[in-house]
């Protein structure tokens, strides 16, 4: 099973849930403005290989607004967590997370199709 956190009007969640539904794979669906993913899990996707920098929805009206850009660039890996975990804007959607193919333990960030089928099948 995997988690999708999820904005309901962005236009590449919406793609990647069609995604999800024409390959049949069922997915908990989380509003990531609502209740954006916690900090404890964001810390574990860095320590299995994604660099922190990826996490942030660099496009977003609140990373331009925010200067987070410059700030990035002195800010603690503490200090970055805290920001995702308390602004689900600022994390870079559709964020999936769980078990994929196989069993295998899966994060995917944003949508690109042939990562998808690759790590969750289809």
């Amino acid at each position: 099973m995997i988690t999708v956190y999820h904005y309901p009007r962005c236009g590449t969640c919406r793609t990647a849930l069609r995604w999800l539904e024409a390959q049949g794979i069922r997915a908990e669906l989380v509003d990531i403005v609502e209740h954006p993913p916690p900090r404890g899990l964001l810390a574990r996707i860095v320590e299995q290989g994604t660099p922190v920098k990826k996490l942030f929805n660099t496009s977003g009206e609140l990373y331009r607004k925010g200067n987070y850009k410059e700030r990035l660039a002195t800010m603690s890996l503490d200090e970055a967590l805290d920001e995702l975990a308390a602004h689900g804007k600022l994390i870079k959607r559709p964020l999936v997370v769980g078990q994929g193919r196989g069993g295998a333990d899966v994060t995917l960030v944003g949508f690109d199709e042939a990562r998808y089928a690759e790590k969750l099948g289809g």
